[in-house]
């Protein structure tokens, strides 16, 4: 089981150039990768994208990339000689009745404004696809490491949560069978203290009793119940993303709990469905975050 929190990064480097690759993961119910690069960046967005959607189903993912290119062909100055000239020219007709010295050289006119620019140079976009490829790899894998640990714990807690909804289930299976039986006893003496001075009507009164069974029958949401507990905790071992199928049995188990509650006239039963509900709503929360 993973997780969908997370962070990775990764790093790689060669000839002078290092890309750095990280990302954090949070929880979404699908793969949404957001990633935001500078213009000279671009040619490797696709790349990440890839290695992204190849290993990972869901979660946000923010993508942070930076870029160090150290090699001595990375930059060139170029110079506006025109500009220069211009300026040189201008200040040679300054008159020299001002008294100023003509203290002009080649380091001062270089610092004019606008005369130099420094200029990067294209990069090499086979290289810069191969490092990305290689820092989102490893970025990946330690993102899954995080997630990894992160979902072994989310997976104990979906364990203790499952086992008690199976430990309630078995409250409601115990006390399901008196449920009848305490509603006959009850209408019995109810029609005593109302009719104490008149025969009962025995038939009138089993069909009564008969009828409110069939109503408060909820043997098929128990079975039902019993089966999602089941398919849950086979879905803790399984070894491939399974946070959207718990979420659905999660919906599943509520659905039989409140028919379970809405049949059952009875304030033990609605005591323990209550019980159910806020496990599941514990479940539901956790089950956000698995991938």
């Amino acid at each position: 089981m993973k997780s969908m929190t997370g962070y990775g990064k990764g790093v790689a480097a060669r000839d002078g150039r290092e890309l750095t690759v990280e990302l954090k993961g949070v929880n979404h119910r699908f793969l949404d990768i957001s990633l935001r690069l500078p213009r000279i960046l671009s040619c490797i967005e696709d790349t990440i994208r890839k290695v992204l959607n190849a290993r990972l189903s869901r979660g946000h993912i923010d993508v942070y990339v930076n870029y160090r290119n150290t090699r001595t062909d990375s930059k060139t100055v170029q110079v506006d000689t025109q500009l220069a000239t211009a300026y040189v020219t201008a200040a040679r007709a300054i008159p020299t009745s001002l008294g100023l010295e003509d203290d002009l050289t080649l380091a001062s006119v270089l610092r004019l404004p606008d005369v130099t620019e420094i200029v990067a140079a294209d990069e090499d976009t086979d290289a810069l696809i191969a490092l990305a490829e290689e820092a989102t790899d490893a970025a990946v894998s330690a993102l899954e490491t995080m997630r990894l640990a992160e979902g072994a714990r989310l997976q104990s807690a979906l364990k203790a949560g499952v086992d008690n909804m199976a430990a309630y289930r078995e409250q409601i299976m115990e006390r399901a069978p008196f449920v009848v039986e305490d509603y006959r006893k009850k209408l019995n003496e109810r029609i005593e203290q109302v009719l104490s001075d008149t025969e009962i009507d025995r038939a009138r009164l089993a069909t009564e009793v008969a009828l409110f069974a069939d109503r408060a029958c909820i043997d098929e949401e128990i079975v039902r119940l019993g089966s999602h507990i089941v398919q849950f905790n086979a879905y803790l071992t399984a070894d491939e993303p399974i946070g959207r199928k718990m979420d659905f049995i999660i919906q599943e188990m509520n659905r039989e709990c409140n028919t379970i509650g809405s049949k059952a006239n009875d304030a033990e039963l609605t005591n323990i469905v209550l019980l159910c509900k806020a496990e599941i709503e514990k479940l539901r929360e956790q089950i956000q975050n698995v991938e």
